[in-house]
């Protein structure tokens, strides 16, 4: 144990590898502890006038690449969906035409697809928490309001998601889940995360899971022209450079396409 006055800019980069190699955490963790204690540090040098402030050493951190579904993969999958389609094959195929997260989609009541204006209404998500009301069960599924406020939005539908809404939907209640037809009973994330790495190993997509729904919408968007403040506001973003920086992903072919712009201007 050492006395904050004590601790030396090099015990701390000692610590930041140890959490890194020794204790194996992941970058983003051991980034996460490395700016928790240098908040720490500097909370007392602030109260402690004798005490310098101390520089922490943040880890690197190494841009993890993202899954996208090539045209021909997203085609060979939306194929598979619509046959034989249940609310789980639903589920999958709504978030690839909308963008949505997976707790927003387990979260949806048919009263949030308004047919006339042709828009979903993002109000609410599904999580797993951990569970503290002495039930004996350590975790439990809750509705809650999404993670912020920008999260809250409307979103247009594509004719095709009207029309996989309307076929789907039947005489359901306005306040019974989307995904189950009943207003007690939502399906869990986990459970879609089951079922779509059902369905791609069926498909022979390899690497597939859930988010990669949301990546291949933001890059099928960006491909077609979408503009980007208005992509953000779609996907539930604080803000475009979120947008740009981790859902936006081009494809060769659409480089390609673009490089091609440049022989009009005698490149």
């Amino acid at each position: 144990m050492y006395q904050p006055e004590t601790i030396t800019a090099e015990q701390t980069a000692d610590f930041v590898n140890m959490i890194i190699h020794t204790k194996r955490l992941s970058a983003k963790t051991a980034k996460d502890l490395a700016v928790l204690l240098k908040t720490i540090l500097k909370y007392i040098a602030k109260c402690n006038s004798d005490m310098k402030m101390i520089d922490v050493a943040m880890p690197k951190t190494t841009a993890k690449e993202i899954r996208v579904l090539s045209q021909e993969e997203q085609n060979r999958f939306v194929n598979y969906l619509l046959k034989d389609m249940d609310s789980n094959k639903f589920g999958v195929l709504f978030a690839l035409m909308t963008g949505l997260r997976i707790g927003e989609v387990c979260a949806l009541k048919v009263g949030d697809i308004n047919m006339k204006e042709k828009t979903v209404t993002v109000r609410e998500t599904v999580q797993r928490i951990r569970n503290l009301d002495g039930s004996g069960a350590k975790t439990k599924l809750v509705v809650t309001a999404p993670k912020s406020h920008t999260s809250v939005r409307v979103v247009p539908l594509t004719n095709t998601a009207y029309a996989l809404c309307k076929a789907n939907i039947g005489e359901m209640p306005p306040n019974a889940f989307l995904l189950t037809g009943t207003e007690d009973k939502v399906t869990e994330p986990r459970t879609l995360q089951y079922h779509i790495k059902k369905y791609s190993e069926a498909c022979g997509i390899e690497d597939m899971h859930f988010h990669v729904l949301r990546h291949t919408f933001a890059t099928r968007c960006v491909e077609v022209g979408f503009e980007i403040k208005s992509l953000s506001e779609v996907l539930g973003h604080s803000s475009p450079q979120i947008t740009l920086e981790r859902y936006v992903h081009s494809s060769l072919e659409f480089k390609r396409q673009n490089m091609i712009k440049l022989e009009a201007i005698g490149w």
